[in-house]
């Protein structure tokens, strides 16, 4: 059964209003060029653990971004109308979700990742109809899983890591799972527009480690004979 947007999306659709692609990358967005992609940033609901954002994990066995969560998504496709067309078809085909199931809400400010050359549209959507999903291509996608923002604000699961070229950014730190890179300041934005954040101290820096682990099932994730190391889909961002 499909269900009203809650209140509690109207803080973030109003901040969105105005956001900039400074707000979510330090990254200056070129005037032209690039690869055009997306990903979805699909805010559901769960009865006992409030809002949830569905994070992957790409295989571990993948010769670029193994063990990186990331948003479903990836580069469009000719037949693709528009940025929405290409998360919702992406998130179809990397975890079986159905498109109906979704209420686009927005397209965030497209962002800019130079070390692929992917020019990013982040589609918010409000999953109105959740149900069961699945990592369907094992080789790309390790794990599904739903991660409660209520964890994702706890400070105790904030840090920032450091990469090999010294790069410093946010991080999350629930469910077994290390969010990083673009995904995580996607994420961090989301959550300071939203209202949700909570002060946590960004001392906490941890150098990136080589593997990532398992993350924890949630619900309406996969089931636990397809868990594994996973990785992230449009970055070292």
């Amino acid at each position: 059964m499909s269900r009203p947007r809650p209140a509690w999306l109207d803080p973030l659709l109003d901040r969105l209003g105005a956001a900039s692609a400074e707000d979510f990358s330090r990254i200056p967005v070129p005037p032209s060029g690039g690869r055009e992609s997306a990903v979805l940033v699909l805010l559901g609901e769960e009865p006992d653990a409030g809002p949830d954002v569905l994070v992957l994990q790409r295989s571990a066995t993948l010769r670029n971004h193994a063990g990186q969560p990331a948003f479903p998504g990836g580069a469009a496709d000719p037949g693709d109308a528009d940025a929405t067309a290409t998360a919702l078809r992406e998130a179809n085909e990397e975890v079986g979700l159905d498109p109906d199931s979704v209420t686009v809400l927005a397209h965030l400010p497209k962002l800019w990742i130079p070390v692929s050359d992917f020019m990013v549209t982040p589609v918010l959507g409000w999953w109105h109809r959740p149900h069961p999903v699945h990592a369907r291509e094992p080789a790309e996608v390790a794990h599904v899983v739903r991660l409660p923002v209520a964890e994702l604000v706890d400070p105790a699961n904030r840090l920032r890591v450091r990469l090999r070229n010294g790069w410093i950014g946010p991080a999350f730190a629930a469910r077994g799972m290390l969010v990083w890179g673009f995904t995580a300041g996607v994420l961090s934005a989301v959550l300071e527009m939203g209202g949700w954040a909570r002060p946590w101290s960004d001392s906490r820096v941890v150098d990136l480690p080589p593997t990532v682990a398992t993350p924890a099932l949630s619900a309406g994730t996969d089931p636990a004979d397809e868990s594994a190391d996973g990785a992230d889909a449009l970055a070292d961002r």
